[in-house]
């Protein structure tokens, strides 16, 4: 933990330490030398070092974990390989939901799955190989009152045997030492590891990188992405389930759709409106799943953009109403956000190189009115399109 070692964290837990930590809460990282000469006066270095450098993890997991993140305690690794809270929270409810009462928790990191499940109600066996990862997992449970329903063991999670759970999740490291990793294979444990546990157990669910190639899917595994508020968040194998299955997962209105294979989208003209599929969606590979949805079809076979002559509300996709259709020349959409008095520009691109930076540098969007640019492709010819989200006022066409 940034060279705190298991002793300067266990001096975190005293009541000195307890103390020290809770006076940390909101101070300011810019003054941290001040702050630090000030604290060595009345408290041993080592243990302000300490009480600084998980202060500072509290503040960047609050992103994750909200409010509970200034009662947990985190190490760097954790902060970064954690779930989000949200994440958690659903798969944990998904576990309790199909009867699961005992599960290993293989990997568990600083507990940011096993606090979830044990929330649920779900007794969890969390086993990690790290000593000082799990003394945190331990004063975690410990700090959110589910001592009682998470027994922390260190091991080697490939020499655990999983006896008395009915349900594995396994959650492999995903980064090392040069940052992160996308081949399964190199995961610790690799993939071909987790997968054998997971079919040894009733059931189980394996996190994984949602950017995963469909090929590496098991077919015996329904694979699962997830998104939260938009962003892809991870995707999971589960075992047990839906063999063959592909879902996209939108959070956090827990809507859920299992892929229905469709054939691909036709290429049709833009019509009056554009639909955005979600991150998940696009990840699982289920764009025709809302083109259906919408009655619609593709602006071009290689992009996730769907059109269509009606407006259809669906949470798998973001609505746009479309005004005008052009050929890309930025130099003709400073000219018509000028005439449309457009000073506030979202631009979006698919398919495309020009960086949104460069066209409003290069445009000056000025005037009361909004507006959305998509750069992309149509039936390959690179284009532009113009429009506002469903339901906005957008600049009125000319």
């Amino acid at each position: 933990m940034d060279g705190v070692d298991l002793d300067a964290f266990s001096a975190l837990l005293t009541d000195e330490g307890q103390s020290l930590l809770a006076s940390l809460r909101d101070y300011d990282r810019a003054a941290e030398l001040a702050t630090a000469t000030r604290l060595r006066r009345e408290h041993d270095a080592g243990l302000v070092a300490a009480a600084l450098t998980q202060a500072r993890l509290r503040q960047r997991a609050a992103v994750k974990f909200g409010e509970d993140a200034y009662r947990m305690y985190f190490t760097p690794d954790g902060v970064e390989q954690s779930t989000r809270a949200s994440v958690a929270r659903h798969r944990a409810e998904r576990f309790a939901a199909l009867g699961v009462r005992r599960l290993a928790d293989l990997c568990c990191g600083i507990g940011g799955d096993a606090v979830p499940l044990a929330r649920a109600g779900v007794e969890v066996l969390a086993v990690d190989r790290s000593p000082l990862t799990c003394a945190v997992v331990r004063a975690n449970a410990e700090a959110l009152g589910l001592a009682g329903l998470i027994e922390v063991r260190c091991a080697d999670v490939t020499e655990i045997a999983a006896d008395g759970c009915d349900a594995v999740f396994v959650d492999p490291a995903r980064r090392g030492g040069r940052g992160r990793i996308f081949d399964p294979e190199a995961y610790s444990p690799p993939l071909s590891w987790a997968v054998a546990a997971a079919r040894k157990a009733p059931l189980a669910a394996l996190k994984v990188a949602p950017g995963i190639p469909h090929e590496a899917v098991p077919e015996d595994a329904e694979a699962e992405w997830v998104s939260d508020h938009g962003d892809v968040k991870e995707a999971v194998l589960w075992f047990g389930t839906a063999p063959g299955t592909r879902r996209a997962t939108l959070l956090p209105s827990g809507a859920t759709l299992p892929a229905a294979g469709l054939p691909d989208p036709q290429v049709r003209p833009v019509g009056r409106w554009l639909y955005e599929p979600d991150g998940a969606v696009i990840r699982a590979h289920m764009v025709a799943d809302v083109a259906a949805r919408v009655g619609g079809g593709l602006i071009d076979p290689t992009i996730a953009y769907v059109t269509s002559d009606e407006q259809h509300t669906t949470p798998y996709a973001t609505a746009y109403e479309i005004t005008d259709v052009l050929p890309f020349n930025l130099k003709r959409l400073k000219a018509l956000l000028r005439e449309r008095e457009v000073g506030v520009l979202t631009v979006k691109k698919r398919g495309s190189a020009v960086e949104p930076e460069e066209v409003r540098r290069r445009v000056k969007p000025q005037g009361p009115h909004a507006a959305t640019v998509f750069l992309t492709r149509v039936a390959g010819a690179p284009s532009m399109l113009l429009g506002s989200p469903a339901g906005t006022s957008g600049p009125a066409r000319a």
